[in-house]
């Protein structure tokens, strides 16, 4: 089961960046130990994952088992209900790796799976969890209505945010990857305090972008008569839910330790990303300032980046 339910994680991934403001979902349909069909959901308005896959498989998708990573949605929106052709199609098992928190749906697609006669069974444990941080910035959007916030910041050891007498605090790998960050995000934005010390572009280069996010900068400014940045002024809470209307699902900080400090104290920070470089600055302002904590994280992933070290953490899993 856990190998072609993560076949399925695999092929959703070729939906990444083209299905908004859809998540990305991958199928995968066998009999026994033999693959029939599979499928993803390529971009918004197109079949579904689970519609491609009984496409290739055809007629031998009948009693066979249907691995999805995301429950089957049971309601009309630009395509019919996937549950209806898994139905017609006549699978007789379907494997999820994660339900659907679509209000629209709240379990309904297992539930019409099962008036139908097919076996369902969901994902637990860590395969679970990874299904659901695959679409965490939709999961949010869709049942918070506002978007995934991660809070991204290089540091040294000692938590400083910069080095004495040095322009860069991480290496040229970890801000590669800044910009892959930014080319994967539907915006970025910093505080007013970022925008007078730094007057930053927040644009996403030298990574193949398909698009650039959205550039905004939270506070009262003015912004210089040059800035590209958008000003965002109202209570974070109600410019995030617009922010959502608009179609905005993912949001990278990259501001100093007050605007950081401002959404931690709200609770709208889902999860950390931490650039830690192999230097001790000494002197200088830390990542993050006063806020009411402690804050339990989980930390999910520890990656090298050349001599840096980039911690992955969540402070609310989607």
């Amino acid at each position: 089961m856990t190998d072609f339910l993560l076949r399925a994680l695999e092929l959703a991934e070729r939906g990444r960046g083209t299905t908004a403001p859809n998540p990305v979902v991958g199928a995968v349909i066998v009999a026994g130990d033999e693959v029939l069909g599979e499928g993803w959901h390529e971009q918004a308005g197109g079949p579904h994952a689970e519609v491609a896959a009984l496409e290739a498989a055809g007629e031998r998708a009948r009693g066979a088992t249907l691995y999805v990573s995301l429950e089957p949605c049971a309601y009309e929106g630009r395509t019919p209900p996937c549950v209806d052709a898994v139905i017609r199609a006549g699978i007789g098992r379907v494997v999820a790796a994660a339900g659907d928190p679509n209000p629209r749906t709240d379990g309904k697609g297992f539930e019409r799976l099962r008036e139908a006669g097919v076996d369902v069974e969901l994902a637990d444990g860590d395969l679970a969890s990874r299904a659901r941080r695959q679409n965490e910035a939709w999961r949010t959007w869709i049942t918070l209505g506002r978007p995934f916030v991660t809070y991204k910041a290089a540091i040294t050891l000692d938590g400083r945010v910069k080095v004495p007498g040095s322009r860069w605090v991480t290496g040229e790998g970890s801000r590669r990857r800044v910009h892959e960050l930014r080319a994967a995000v539907d915006a970025v934005a910093v505080g007013m305090g970022t925008v007078r010390a730094d007057d930053p572009l927040l644009t996403a280069r030298d990574v193949g972008a398909r698009r650039q996010p959205r550039r905004l900068a939270f506070g009262d400014g003015p912004l210089p008569e040059d800035s590209e940045l958008e000003l965002v002024s109202g209570p974070l809470e109600e410019e995030l839910a617009r922010l959502a209307e608009e179609g905005v699902q993912s949001l990278l900080l990259e501001g100093g330790p007050t605007l950081a400090s401002s959404f931690l104290a709200a609770g709208l920070v889902d999860k950390l990303l931490l650039f830690v470089a192999p230097r001790l600055a000494g002197s200088g302002p830390h990542f993050l300032g006063d806020f009411d904590g402690p804050l339990q994280l989980r930390f999910t992933d520890v990656e090298h980046l050349g001599a840096d070290v980039v911690l992955t953490a969540y402070i609310r899993e989607p």
